[in-house]
C-alpha cells in the first residue's frame, strides 16, 4: 500500500509539472501586511484588473500568481484595510512586491464581525469551515468577564457543548478528543483551565482561528472530527504598546513591539486568577483553607533574516493549581514552537517546524496524613514538519510535505510519601510510538465557475518498545504476553486519507459546494465524564486496539445578500465511523494495566443538517444557527448490541449572537442558546439482594436531561477621545445567565427517608446569575 501511495503521489506531481510548461510566464510575488504593525494578514486578496484572476495570502501573509509576461495592475483589499492598487511590471522577469495596507480610521470603518473577504462565504473553494478574529469572539458575552476562544467556537453550528461549564466540545457527532486542536501548530491535549471553565487560549494574542468541521485539509490528521487552528499574532515591529484587562476574578497583560524595527518583533502576554487571594478572608474556614487558581503566559518573537527567510519562536506555558487541608491537584500544558519561513523560489514557498508539547498532571494528600500518596501522570510529544506550497498558476496551487511526531504517554506513577503511609509505588507501563504522514493536495480552479480541491495524506503508526503486549481470551482475561525490548517497532498501521471537495458557482451571490473526506485516529482518550477532567489518560492503537476511521460527506448551498452584507448556508451531512471505541460498563479505567481489555469497538453514524444566517457589517450585526442532527453507536459487547446515543448527541441546538453598535462609545451585546438535553441512564427499578437495595438502570443513555438554554449580556462602554491622550479603555458589564436559569448539571438519585419505597431525584445546577465587571485597557 505504502508503494501504491507513493507512485499514485508521483503520477500527481507529474501530470501537474506538465500544466506549466507553457512560456513565457513570470511571477509576482511577496509579503501582504498591517502598515501601522508590520503584522502579516491572512487571507489578504490579490486581484490581476486585467484579466480578474486573482489570489490570496497564506498564513503567513505570502502571496504569489504567475502570468503572461506583461505589465499588471494588482489590487490588494483586506476587509478593515484601504484598498492599494499597484502596476506590476513583469514584462521582463518576475517582480518582489511587498505590501503595507493601512488600516481604515476607526470613526470611517463599517463595523465588521469577520476579516474574510465579503464574498468568500461563496467563492472560496472550501465548506464546513468557519474563521473568526480575536475582535468577534471578544464581543460575545463573557463568563465572569473572561473572554473565551471555545465558548464562541460553542455558538457554531456543527459545534456542541458537551456541558456546562466545559471547554469541551463536540463537532458532528465526535467525541471531544475527535478533535484536534492546534496552537501555533501544537499540540493541546487539555485545553481547559477552572477544570474547563475557561480554556487556555488568550484572545489578546490571537489572530486568526478556523475550525474546519468536517473538510480537513491534507495538510493535517490525527483526528476523526475536527481541526481548530489557532494563531497567534507576531507582535508591533513597528512601535512599542500593550493592552490589559482587570475583572473580578483575572486579569490579563500583554506587551508587544520592535526588537529590530521592521525586521523582528516580540509579544508577551499574561494571565491569573486571583481567588486565593481572597478565599483567606472568608468567614468560613472550609472555604478560607482552599487554595484556587490559574495562570498562563504566551511568548513570540518574530525575525525577518532576509526576503527569504523568516523566523518564529512561540510557546505557551499554564498551570492550574488546587489545594485544601486533605490533599491538592495541579495540571498544565506546555508547548514551544519553532518555524522556518524560506521561499526557495517566487512560486515555492516552505515551512519548516519543530514542536514540543507536555501535559502533566499531579494529585497528592500532605505527607504529614495517614496513607499520604502522590500520582504523576503526563505526555510529550516531540514534532517535525515540512510543508511546501507551490502557486503553480492562477489555476492551480499545490501544498506538499510530511511530519512525524513522537508521543511518550505515561498513564501514571503512584506512590506513598511520608512515614505513615502504606502504598507500594504502583507505575502503569509507559506507552511509545511514532505517528507520521506525508500528503500532497491541489487547490484548483477548472473553469470561472468550477473549482476543485483534491489530495490525498498517506499516514502510519509505529508502536515502539519496550512494552508488553498481552493477548486476551473472550472474557478479556490476559492468557498470555510477549515482551519487546528498547525501542523496537513492534506494530504498524497504515492508512491512506482521500479528501476532495469541489465548488460549483450559481451566480455572484451564490454557490453549491460538495466535499467527501477520510479521516484516521491513532490515539484516543480514556475519558472518566462526559465534560472530560485533568485526569483524563489519553492511550495509543496497537496489536489489540485498531485505529478508527471515519468517512463524512457534505454538501451546502451557499447565498449572500444585499452586497454581501448578509450571509446564509445550509449544509447536510453524514458521517460513518468504523471500529468506533467506547468502553464497557462499569469499565476501570484508572491504574489497568490492562485498559485494552474494557474497550469494546463497533459501529457509529452521525447525520444532520446546519443552517447559518449571519449579518457582517453595520452596527447590528451577529448570526443566528441552528443544528437538527442524530449521532449513535452499535457495539455488539454494549447495550446488548443495540444502537444507543452516546452523551454527547443532542439533537437540537440554537445560538443566537447579537451586536449592537449604539454608538462610537456604547455596544450591547447578546446571545441566547439552546440544546437538547444530555443523554443519560438512570435507574428504573430496584431489586433486594439479601439486605441491600441495589438499583436497576435503563438501557445505555435512553434518557435525557432537561433541555439547555441560557441567556447571555453585555455592555461595552468605551472612553471619550482625546487627542493628546496615549492609553485608552472601556469598561465591559457582562451578565451570564441572565434569566437565572437552573441548568441541571448532574441529577443524583437517593432513598425518600419518610418513604423508604420512594427515590428522590435531585437536580445540581452550576451557575445562577453571574454578573462581572471587567476594567479593559491599552497604550
Amino acid at each position: 500500500m505504502k508503494r501504491l501511495s507513493l507512485t499514485h503521489i508521483i503520477l500527481f506531481v507529474a501530470i501537474q509539472m506538465s500544466l506549466a510548461e507553457e512560456l513565457p510566464k513570470r511571477t509576482v510575488s511577496g509579503i501582504i501586511s498591517d502598515a501601522s504593525s508590520g503584522e502579516v494578514l491572512i487571507g489578504a486578496t490579490v486581484l490581476v484588473k486585467q484579466t480578474l484572476n486573482g489570489t490570496s495570502s497564506n498564513v503567513y501573509g505570502f502571496y504569489s500568481i504567475t502570468l503572461p509576461a506583461g505589465v499588471y495592475e494588482l489590487e490588494f483589499s483586506f476587509v478593515g484595510y484601504d484598498k492599494k492598487v499597484l502596476k506590476a511590471d513583469l514584462s521582463q522577469s518576475n517582480l518582489r512586491l511587498d505590501v503595507a495596507l493601512n488600516p481604515k480610521p476607526k470613526e470611517l470603518a463599517t463595523v465588521v464581525i469577520s476579516a474574510e473577504k465579503t464574498d468568500a462565504n461563496v467563492k472560496t473553494n472550501e465548506m464546513s469551515v468557519i474563521r473568526l478574529d480575536s475582535k468577534t469572539i471578544e464581543r460575545i458575552p463573557a463568563l465572569l468577564g473572561e473572554v473565551d476562544i471555545i465558548r464562541a467556537m460553542q455558538m457554531l453550528p456543527g459545534v456542541k457543548m458537551v456541558a456546562e461549564g466545559s471547554t469541551g466540545f463536540s463537532v458532528r457527532g465526535g467525541a471531544p478528543d475527535q478533535n484536534l486542536i492546534l496552537l501555533d501548530e501544537a499540540q493541546v491535549y487539555n485545553a481547559a483551565h477552572l477544570l474547563g471553565f475557561f480554556s487556555v487560549f488568550n484572545n489578546d494574542v490571537v489572530k486568526d482561528v478556523k475550525i474546519y468541521k468536517g473538510d480537513i485539509p491534507a495538510t493535517d490528521g490525527g483526528r476523526l472530527s475536527s481541526l481548530l487552528d489557532i494563531r497567534t499574532r507576531d507582535g508591533n515591529n513597528k512601535s512599542f504598546h500593550g493592552n490589559g484587562g482587570i475583572g473580578l476574578i483575572s486579569s490579563r497583560l500583554s506587551l508587544e513591539g520592535p526588537l529590530s524595527p521592521g525586521r523582528s518583533s516580540f509579544i508577551v502576554a499574561g494571565r491569573r486568577t486571583y481567588a486565593d487571594v481572597f478565599l483567606p478572608l472568608s468567614s468560613d474556614k472550609a472555604v478560607r483553607d482552599n487554595t484556587l487558581y490559574f495562570y498562563d503566559f504566551n511568548g513570540k518573537i518574530s525575525h525577518t533574516i532576509n526576503e527569504k527567510n523568516r523566523l518564529f519562536l512561540s510557546g505557551y506555558l499554564g498551570r492550574d493549581v488546587f489545594k485544601n487541608p486533605f490533599g491538592g491537584l495541579d495540571f498544565g500544558n506546555q508547548t514551544l514552537t519553532l518555524r522556518w519561513n524560506h521561499l526557495f523560489s517566487d512560486q515555492l514557498f516552505a515551512n519548516f517546524t519543530g514542536i514540543y508539547t507536555n501535559y502533566d498532571y499531579f494529585v497528592g494528600t500532605p505527607e504529614e496524613q495517614t496513607n499520604a500518596f502522590k500520582w504523576t501522570s503526563g505526555m510529550k510529544d516531540y514534532g517535525v514538519k515540512a510543508d511546501f506550497t507551490w502557486f503553480l498558476n492562477p489555476e492551480n496551487m499545490i501544498r506538499f510535505g510530511g511530519q512525524s511526531v513522537y508521543h511518550y504517554f505515561n498513564p501514571g506513577i503512584v506512590e506513598g510519601i511520608g512515614s505513615q503511609t502504606s502504598f507500594n509505588r504502583l507505575a502503569m507501563p509507559v506507552q511509545r510510538g511514532l505517528e507520521s504522514a506525508i500528503y500532497i493536495s491541489n487547490d484548483q480552479q477548472l473553469t470561472p465557475l468550477i473549482s476543485l480541491k483534491y489530495g490525498l495524506r498517506f499516514s502510519l503508526f509505529h508502536n515502539i518498545g519496550p512494552a508488553t503486549v498481552y493477548e486476551y481470551n473472550s472474557a478479556g482475561q490476559a492468557i498470555d504476553s510477549v515482551k519487546f525490548g528498547k525501542a523496537k517497532f513492534y506494530h504498524t498501521r497504515r492508512s491512506l486519507e482521500p479528501r476532495i471537495a469541489g465548488t460549483y458557482i450559481l451566480d455572484e451571490q451564490s454557490s453549491f459546494k460538495i466535499s467527501y473526506s477520510r479521516t484516521v485516529q491513532y490515539i484516543q482518550l480514556a475519558q472518566n465524564s462526559t465534560a472530560g477532567t485533568p485526569l483524563d489518560i489519553w492511550f495509543m492503537t496497537g496489536p489489540n486496539i485498531e485505529p478508527q476511521h471515519s468517512d463524512i460527506i457534505a454538501a451546502g448551498y451557499f447565498r449572500n445578500f444585499s452586497q454581501n452584507t448578509y450571509e446564509a448556508s445550509v449544509e447536510i451531512y453524514y458521517k460513518h465511523t468504523s471500529k468506533a471505541i467506547d468502553f464497557k460498563d462499569q469499565a476501570q479505567l484508572l491504574f489497568n494495566e490492562y485498559l485494552e481489555a474494557e474497550l469494546r469497538t463497533g459501529q457509529a453514524k452521525a447525520y444532520g443538517i446546519e443552517l447559518l444566517l449571519r449579518r457582517r457589517a453595520g452596527r447590528f450585526n451577529g448570526w443566528i444557527a441552528y443544528t437538527l442532527s442524530k449521532c449513535q453507536r452499535t457495539i455488539a459487547a454494549i447495550n446488548n448490541g443495540k444502537p444507543y446515543s452516546p452523551a454527547y448527541d443532542k439533537p437540537h441546538e440554537i445560538s443566537v449572537v447579537s451586536n449592537f453598535e449604539l454608538n462610537q462609545r456604547m455596544i450591547l451585546s447578546a446571545n441566547w442558546v439552546y440544546s437538547s438535553g444530555t443523554p443519560v441512564t438512570f435507574p428504573t427499578g430496584r431489586a433486594v439482594i439479601g439486605n441491600n437495595i441495589v438499583p436497576v438502570y435503563s438501557d445505555r443513555n435512553a434518557y435525557r436531561m432537561p433541555a439547555y438554554h441560557r441567556l447571555d449580556l453585555s455592555f461595552i462602554l468605551k472612553a471619550q477621545k482625546k487627542e493628546n491622550r496615549k492609553w485608552d479603555y472601556e469598561w465591559n458589564f457582562s451578565l451570564y445567565n441572565a434569566y437565572g436559569r437552573k441548568n441541571a448539571w448532574t441529577i443524583n438519585f437517593r432513598q425518600d427517608p419518610d418513604n423508604p419505597q420512594q427515590t428522590i431525584a435531585e437536580k445540581t445546577y452550576l451557575f445562577g446569575v453571574l454578573p462581572s465587571i471587567t476594567f479593559n485597557f491599552n497604550f
